[in-house]
This record gives C-alpha cells, structure tokens and sequence, in this order.
C-alpha cells in the first residue's frame, strides 16, 4: 500500500479527503484499497488517476468512487480545477465524462441505466452497518458474553473500541439512531430488534462481514496481480 503523503502539504490533504471515499462494496478507504494510482498537484489544480482490481469491475461501483472522490476533493475548497479520471476499465471514458459533466448515471449510460444510484447506495450502507455490528459483538463474545445479553444492550454500554466507533459511523450514515439510549440490533429502519431475534440476526450479520471482508481481499489480490507493486507505487 502506498503511503501517504504528509498532511501538511496540499497533496497530503487531497489524500485525506480522499480516503473519505470508500469502495461501496468492500466498505474500505479507495487509498487503503491501492485504488488511488496518482496524485499531482500543481498551484491549485489536481489531477487524480484512479484503477480497480480488473478491466471489468461493475460500472455503477466504479461511478459512484470516481464521483465521490471528486466530491470529496472539491470539498475541500482550495483546487480551482478538479480532475478525477478512471483508467484501464472498459467504461472508462463514459464514466469520466459522465462524472465531469454533472450528468449522474443515469445521464452517463443513457438507455442502459434506469435509475441513479441512490438505493444501491443505501443498501451497501445497510450492509456496511451489519458488518460493523457483528464485528462489534464478536469482540464482546469473545470476552465472555452471552448472545443472549446482548438483546437488552444499547449503544451506550457498548465498551469503547474502534469497532464501536466504525459501528456509530455506519449507523449515522445509514440513518440509523445513534443515542446511547438506543438499541445496539436495530432493524435497517432503525426499530428495536426483538429479543428472541437477536440471535438470528447477529447470525446473517455474520454472513455479510464474511462475505465483505472475503470480496475485500479477493480484491486486493487482484489488484496486486494486475498492477505489480512498482506500478502501484503513487508518483505524485
């Protein structure tokens, strides 16, 4: 994985806006993936280069990390000219201008998309938060607790972790509750799950980190099978 760049400079704070951005499916930073191939900055222009693990990584993914991080970078307030491209993928150029022009997807692939993806975008959000909560109470089980004890928790017993701050994230982003107060397993409209549910739950939130964190290193070996290292290296 490259390593970032100092944050002081202009570049560095590109690249933290940029690992904001995260691949829909895998739930990960594009920076920490080995997405972000280039970086350069030049006075108040930047120039981004991103690539994915094949030639054939879905188009609706690769859309919405190529707008994001031009979204993000754009944030930031300080570069005049903003430029985010996508290289060595077979949509690429219909992506870049799409993205470029404001169009949204379903403007980028007129007569292909039906739709934006704003209901792609919650469902991955849904699945992001189910996967950070089995990672939560997997900690906890392994220390002891009981599934069952879980039922009654909320938020604010949930011991400090990283995991439980990724979770509160997650939960906030998906538009779920995040008081103390509230229930640790909401349903994915944010109502109590009931007590002799929790079990069965925390069993398909289980199957769904699985299967992100499987998909995530399925990736990162394509990755690095496609680009060896020293093409992965940013030259910003």
């Amino acid at each position: 994985m490259t390593a970032a760049p100092e944050k002081a400079t202009a570049t560095g704070r590109a690249w933290a806006a940029l690992s904001t951005v995260r691949d829909p499916e895998l739930d990960e930073p594009i920076t920490d993936l080995g997405f972000v191939a280039d970086t350069a900055v030049t006075g108040t222009e930047i120039r981004v280069r991103l690539r994915l693990p094949t030639y054939f990584c879905a188009p609706n993914f690769a859309y919405l990390m190529v707008a994001d991080a031009r979204d993000a970078l754009r944030a930031l307030g300080e570069f005049d000219t903003v430029d985010v491209r996508l290289v060595d993928h077979f949509a690429a150029g219909e992506i870049n201008a799409g993205v470029a022009a404001d169009s949204g997807f379903t403007g980028t692939f007129t007569g292909e998309a039906e739709e934006e993806l704003d209901e792609l975008r919650r469902t991955f959000r849904r699945k992001a938060h189910l996967a950070c909560l089995e990672r939560a109470c997997r900690g906890l089980v392994a220390h002891g607790w009981r599934v069952d004890a879980l039922a009654g928790m909320t938020l604010g017993e949930l011991p400090d972790s990283p995991e439980r701050e990724r979770l509160l994230r997650r939960r906030a982003e998906a538009g779920l509750p995040t008081g103390p107060d509230e229930a640790l397993f909401v349903t994915d409209d944010g109502a109590p799950v009931p007590a002799d549910e929790v079990a069965s739950r925390l069993e398909f939130a289980r199957a769904v980190r699985v299967s992100v964190d499987g998909n995530a290193g399925w990736c990162r070996g394509l990755l690095a099978t496609r680009y060896p290292r020293a093409e992965r290296e940013d030259v910003s």
